[in-house]
């Protein structure tokens, strides 16, 4: 689904997301949660009066194939499509554009890049994402090159990366529009949607927060998030929601002992966010971290079996 497409005057950029939904993919959550066990990924096409640029793409062949066809339906003239950052469920789509828009120029930072050819392992690509996707993951994946400018040129407006380290994964990144105040954020920001807390610790998670302030200095009037509920607006206060959460685990973190009982304390506060999956994973990845003394999730590159 899409946000409804404005009135365009000429030299004005706009921007439109399409969601995709699919089952979370955390094995053995607590009972009771079925409903809300699943998630959407966004994916944000900026474009003008006749090009346009592509913010992430879908996880499966099937949806990626439709989000293909939805940007062709745009009639734009699709130029890029930028990653922000390495998990296959924001990349993996790549092929599909590049048969649709061959000319297309698939781009990503350079850490972005490493944190993706580390996904592309025998470990991660049959180990994990083809067995929970069966059929449904390229054979081969398509990479992005290196973006070595300072930003992307559309139409006379620059869409600027913004580095910003460790959020849900290493070497995250948003783009940002300044002609229109929009943040497509990535990862970095979650909206509706229990944030991945699988690849997180406890220091890495002050710096997300930190990333989150950097965020808002740009007081964006539009904040498009990775992960988000079809129907919630992109509004920017779901930069707040991000850092209050985060804020929350820490705190109930320190007064919990087990992770049922972080899950728990969290589920009271947020009860109502989908994939529910992304807690329990981060819940026991956290009284991992406190009873080793170390990320186990981080270290041992277990992280993604909670997202």
């Amino acid at each position: 689904m899409s946000r409804p497409e404005p009135h365009q005057t000429e030299n004005q950029l706009e921007y439109r997301v399409f969601t995709a939904t699919r089952p979370g993919l955390t094995p053995d959550i607590p009972a009771d949660f079925e409903s809300l066990a699943w998630v959407a990924n966004s994916s944000t096409l900026i474009y003008g009066m006749r090009d346009a640029v592509l913010v992430d793409t879908f996880l499966t062949l099937d949806q990626s194939v439709q989000l293909a066809d939805a940007v062709a339906a745009s009639g734009k003239n699709l130029t890029h499509v930028y990653i922000t950052h390495g998990h296959g469920d924001h990349f993996f789509g790549l092929g599909a554009l590049q048969e649709r828009s061959p000319n297309v120029r698939a781009v990503a930072k350079a850490g972005v890049i490493d944190r993706i050819e580390a996904q592309l392992t025998p470990a991660w690509l049959e180990g994990f994402w083809r067995q929970r996707f069966p059929g449904q993951i390229p054979d081969e994946p398509a990479v992005p090159e290196g973006l070595d400018e300072v930003s992307i040129e559309l139409e006379g407006h620059a869409l600027v990366p913004i580095e910003t380290g460790y959020t849900d994964t290493a070497d995250s990144t948003s783009l940002y529009v300044p002609s229109i105040g929009l943040i497509a954020a990535g990862d970095v920001v979650y909206n509706g949607i229990h944030p991945y807390l699988g690849e997180s610790n406890a220091l890495t998670r002050l710096q997300w927060i930190d990333a989150l302030d950097k965020l808002d200095t740009l007081n964006a009037r539009a904040v498009v998030a990775g992960h988000k509920t079809p129907d919630n607006d992109d509004d920017p206060t779901a930069i707040a929601q991000t850092r209050h959460y985060l804020l929350d685990f820490a705190r109930l973190d320190q007064a919990t002992d087990s992770p049922r009982q972080l899950f728990d304390a969290m589920i009271a506060l947020y009860p109502d966010r989908a994939n529910p999956g992304s807690l329990w994973g981060g819940a026991n990845a956290a009284k991992r971290e406190a009873e080793n003394g170390a990320p186990s999730a981080v270290a041992t590159g277990e992280g993604n079996e909670q997202r």
